[in-house]
């Protein structure tokens, strides 16, 4: 098991979110991370999904994705040099003692105070999830009163940029459950 970023372009209409989310449940998939927004195309949005599947899984959702009607476009970017990014919004207990300290780790990971109180700040932070993860260990000492992450957000490194387009072709799983025709199978049925 790895994790699986996935990239599906779909139209921008009500029920899409609530369609692919039954798929991953369908097919038993913990959906790790996902995030949803509009792209240069009107009409279209873009879900990141990040997955833990089998190598095989993953093919599978791809292909399954395909299949969904509103779903434009899918790409695997788990073996393409690409970028994932996340947001944090951190607030922390702060005492006069230990603002300084806290300010010092927020300029270590590149971080920004976004609203300060006597008691408190909240600070918000992006890059990397392994970068959140260790900010978020790191910050834990002074003690988080509340703490949100946006899910990653992906896209591929380079000139190649990916679109809505559908690519020239397309992965598909045959479907079992699809009523059988005997001449694609070469079957010749008399009466």
């Amino acid at each position: 098991m790895a994790k699986h970023t996935l990239i599906a372009y779909v139209e921008d209409v009500p029920g899409v979110l609530n369609r692919v989310a039954s798929l991953f449940r369908r097919r038993n998939f913990n959906i790790d991370s996902l995030t949803v927004g509009r792209t240069e195309k009107a009409g279209v949005s873009r879900l990141t999904v990040v997955v833990d599947a089998t190598e095989a899984g993953a093919r599978i959702v791809e292909a399954n994705l395909y299949k969904l009607v509103n779903v434009l476009r899918v790409d695997d970017l788990s073996h393409k040099a690409s970028l994932h990014r996340e947001l944090a919004l951190v607030k922390v207990g702060v005492t006069p003692e230990s603002r300084s300290q806290v300010l010092q780790l927020v300029d270590v990971f590149r971080a920004r105070i976004v609203d300060v109180d006597e008691e408190s700040l909240v600070i918000e932070v992006t890059g990397t999830p392994e970068k959140i993860s260790k900010f978020e260990i790191m910050i834990r000492h002074y003690g988080i009163l509340e703490m949100v992450r946006a899910g990653t957000v992906s896209m591929a490194r380079g000139h190649d940029k990916l679109t809505a387009n559908p690519p020239l072709v397309r992965a598909e799983v045959p479907d079992a459950s699809a009523p059988h025709d005997p001449a694609d199978a070469g079957i010749s049925m008399s009466v």
